[in-house]
C-alpha cells in the first residue's frame, strides 16, 4: 500500500520544498491549510496550484477563538500565539491523517528560524501537546532532530531528509533553484494577529465584549474603532470601500448613521447604543464627513429598519481622537 503523507502547507517556500522532498520518496502528499477570520489560506491555494498539490482548506474558527483567550504559551509581540496555534494545527492535521489513513504529517518549519516557535524545545513542545508527536516529520530539518515512527518503519528515508537550521536562506533558494519554484510567498506576514493595530482592537473586543459573533472580528479590519464607553463602541467608514464593507457586515439590531445632505462616512453602532451615546456617534460622523463645521447638520440614525433624524455640530477633533481604539 503507497506510503501517504499530510503536508501543512503556508504557502511559503519552505512548506513547499517540504512537499518536494517528501514526494521525491515516491510518497503520496495531500495538502492540509487552516483558516480563521485572522489568516486565510490564500497563499496556500497560490502554493498549491504552483506545485499542483490537492489541497484541503479547514476553518478552525471556533477552537482557535477559545485557545486565544487564554492561550497556554502566551502571545508573541501583540496578540500572536504562536506555540499555542502550531499546536493546534497540528492537531487538526492529526485528525485528518486518522480520517484518511495517511501514515504521517509534515511541515516546512526549519530549526533554529523563528526564535520564539522554532526553537528545538518548542518544536518538541509543540509536537508533544498535539498529542502526534511520533508522527510529525520536519523534513527540512529532519536530520538535527529525533526520528520519528515512520522513519522507524522505513516509510520514509530518513537519509535523504535534510539538515537545514538558522535563519539564512542559502539552501532554501539553492533547493528553489534545483525544483524550479517561483512567486512564492514571502516568510513572514499574514496573520492580523501580529500587526499592532489591529491587536489592539482585539483586545479591547475581548475586554468588552460577553459573547463574540464572527462578523465582530471582521468588523476589527476596517474604519476607525472609537470606544465611547464600556458598553458602546462605533466604527467610522474612511473611504468609499470601508463605507461598503461596513453595511455589509451591519445587523439588525446595530445602529448605522450617515450624514443626509454631504459626502461623509458611515457610522455603525454594533448592537446600538443609548440616546446620549448616540449623539455622540451622530457628532463624530458630521465631523468625519464634508459638512460645515460652524452649523447643525442633519443626520439620519437606522435601527432594525426604522430611521430617525437629529441635527447636530460636529464633534470636537480631540475628543475623537481621545476616544480611538
Amino acid at each position: 500500500m503507497k506510503v501517504k503523507g499530510i503536508a501543512l502547507i503556508s504557502g511559503g517556500l519552505d512548506s513547499m520544498l517540504a512537499v518536494k522532498v517528501i514526494q521525491e520518496q515516491g510518497i503520496e502528499v495531500q495538502g492540509v491549510a487552516f483558516e480563521t477570520p485572522f489568516f486565510s489560506a490564500d497563499r496556500a491555494l497560490k502554493a498549491c496550484k504552483a506545485i499542483d498539490l490537492p489541497l484541503s482548506v479547514v476553518d478552525i474558527t471556533r477552537e482557535h477563538l477559545v485557545m486565544l483567550r487564554a492561550p497556554r504559551y502566551g502571545y508573541g509581540r501583540n496578540m500572536n500565539p504562536c506555540i499555542d496555534c502550531h499546536i493546534l494545527m497540528l492537531k487538526k492535521a492529526g485528525e485528518k491523517m486518522e480520517s484518511e489513513n495517511a501514515d504521517f504529517i509534515f511541515t516546512g518549519e526549519v530549526l533554529g528560524q523563528r526564535p520564539m516557535s522554532q526553537g528545538k524545545q518548542s518544536l518538541h513542545v509543540v509536537a508533544k501537546r498535539s498529542g502526534y508527536q511520533e508522527y510529525i516529520v520536519r523534513p527540512l530539518s529532519a536530520g538535527l532532530l529525533p526520528e520519528t515512527k515512520p522513519e522507524m518503519e522505513g516509510k520514509i528515508d530518513r537519509r535523504r531528509l535534510l539538515d537545514i537550521q538558522g535563519r539564512g536562506r542559502k539552501r532554501q533558494m539553492e533547493l528553489a533553484d534545483k525544483y524550479q519554484l517561483t512567486g512564492y510567498a514571502k516568510p513572514a506576514g499574514g496573520c492580523l494577529l501580529t500587526d499592532p493595530g489591529f491587536a489592539k482592537r482585539l483586545r479591547d473586543l475581548f475586554a468588552h465584549a460577553n459573547g463574540l459573533e464572527i462578523r465582530d472580528l471582521e468588523l476589527l479590519k476596517v474604519g476607525r474603532h472609537l470606544r465611547l464607553n464600556d458598553k458602546t463602541k462605533i466604527i467610522v467608514g474612511r473611504k468609499k470601500m470601508e463605507n461598503v464593507a461596513i453595511r455589509a457586515l451591519s445587523q439588525d439590531h446595530d445602529t448605522m448613521i450617515e450624514v443626509r445632505d454631504f459626502p461623509g462616512p458611515t457610522v455603525l453602532v454594533p448592537y446600538g447604543c443609548k440616546k446620549e451615546d448616540l449623539q455622540l456617534a451622530a457628532g463624530i460622523c458630521v465631523l468625519y464627513s464634508d459638512a460645515p463645521g460652524d452649523v447643525k447638520t442633519a443626520v439620519d440614525c437606522c435601527t432594525g429598519g426604522r430611521v430617525s433624524h437629529v441635527d447636530i455640530l460636529p464633534a470636537e477633533k480631540e475628543v475623537a481622537q481621545r476616544l480611538l481604539i
